[in-house]
């Protein structure tokens, strides 16, 4: 009788103890790591804002499957999720929600103006902040530590463009001579618009107009009358999804045909969607942005999967999102450690190269990758290209579009 006591007595001792222990612990061995994953999926950006969502979360999925993150005892990712609701003052008051929560990192914010807002709102707590798509230079050129690009900025992506855009017309005897851009009124339009604007003069073009629109805009039909009077060689429009496919759209009704569409980051020229929609409308359409490396095998594999999700298309937003936790999650293991200081201090160092992005090694010098590369597309036969550069193009470009 007194031995069962004691061993009683032990075993009871023994369960306090362990109903003592958060429920996470006790089930996973380790506590989970929290990354905040931000982006405007409400308001007027919010059809890529939860593109990008998509992407962030398969990649989350599949690590949490695969074991968790190793170098932590298998510690499972939890998300929390945050939304800008397509305005930075908005992703600020995210930042400070999110770092109450206790996250470890933040990915996110897709749009420029709403991603320069969050990572200096993160740099207060020295939050990492792994930036998945905004391209406008000054994100990266403040000198904020806590502030990692994945992709290129609008910079590299506009002198590639304007590069591209010589060659084809050099190499087609120089059809094209005029140029008019069409740009959204955000940071990212306004500031690819500007170096469109210094750089095109140049390499021999005139820029007869440039023209600025809000966001959001849901009539072109002046812009496009403007068009046909100024009567351009070359149209490239910068803007966001929705405003570019009505754009285009709109040229179409109006029987608006330049010599090309030649957009730099056009929102809607590198989607499926608008491919599949309004094939019409985009057969031709050349654009400069992000994109895959065709040839990798994994980068098939994920277009796959997200194709036979419900209502889903494979976009820039996807796979950038992607690739940016699959990065912040290699840092994380080789800091093996879940502080803040700890990951900022591996992001500096990463030479992440398991990537499928038409990229080198990942390599940060103030806070941008260096390896980071756009490519040149062209919708062709209801289907998106890789035109340029050579060593991944898919099809030969065809420019001018209409002699």
């Amino acid at each position: 009788m007194t031995q069962n006591r004691r061993t009683f007595l032990a075993n009871t001792a023994a369960l306090a103890g362990t109903a003592a222990l958060p429920i996470g612990a006790r089930a996973q061995g380790a506590p989970a790591v929290k990354i905040g994953v931000l982006h405007p999926v409400t308001g007027a950006l919010a059809y890529s804002g939860n593109l990008c969502r998509v992407g962030a979360q398969i990649a989350i999925d599949e690590i949490n499957a695969a074991g968790g993150i190793k170098a932590l005892g298998g510690a499972k990712i939890q998300t929390v999720l945050g939304d800008a609701q397509s305005q930075p003052q908005v992703g600020a008051a995210e930042v400070e929600k999110m770092n109450e929560a206790g996250v470890a990192a933040i990915v996110g914010a897709y749009a420029s103006a709403i991603c320069l807002a969050t990572t200096q709102a993160a740099a207060k707590y020295n939050i990492p902040s792994v930036v998945d798509v905004g391209v406008a230079d000054q994100i990266v050129g403040r000198g904020l530590k806590n502030t990692f690009r994945f992709g290129p900025g609008y910079k590299i992506i506009t002198e590639a463009a304007i590069n591209n855009l010589h060659i084809m017309n050099t190499v087609a005897r120089k059809p094209a001579r005029t140029v008019m851009i069409i740009h959204e009124e955000s940071l990212f339009g306004t500031g690819t618009a500007n170096l469109l604007a210094s750089q095109l003069p140049g390499m021999g073009y005139e820029v007869k107009e440039i023209v600025k629109h809000a966001n959001p805009t849901r009539d072109f039909n002046n812009i496009v009358l403007r068009m046909k009077s100024v009567n351009p060689d070359i149209v490239i429009p910068a803007n966001y999804y929705n405003e570019y496919a009505l754009l285009v759209r709109t040229m179409k009704q109006q029987n608006v045909q330049p010599k090309a569409i030649f957009s730099v980051l056009g929102g809607a020229a590198s989607s499926f969607k608008f491919v599949k929609e309004f094939a019409d409308a985009a057969n031709g359409v050349i654009d400069v942005n992000h994109w895959y490396n065709p040839k990798d095998k994994r980068s098939i594999a994920l277009r796959k999967k997200v194709e036979g999700m419900k209502d889903q298309f494979y976009t820039y937003e996807v796979f950038l999102n992607y690739q940016s936790v699959y990065l912040l999650v290699d840092a994380i293991e080789r800091a093996k450690s879940a502080k803040r200081e700890d990951i900022i201090a591996s992001l500096e160092k990463s030479t992440w190269d398991k990537h499928f992005m038409p990229y080198g090694a990942t390599k940060f010098v103030n806070g941008q990758n260096t390896g980071a590369a756009p490519v040149t597309l062209q919708v062709l036969k209801n289907d998106i290209k890789v035109i340029m550069p050579n060593t991944l193009a898919e099809a030969e470009p065809v420019f001018p579009w209409k002699a």
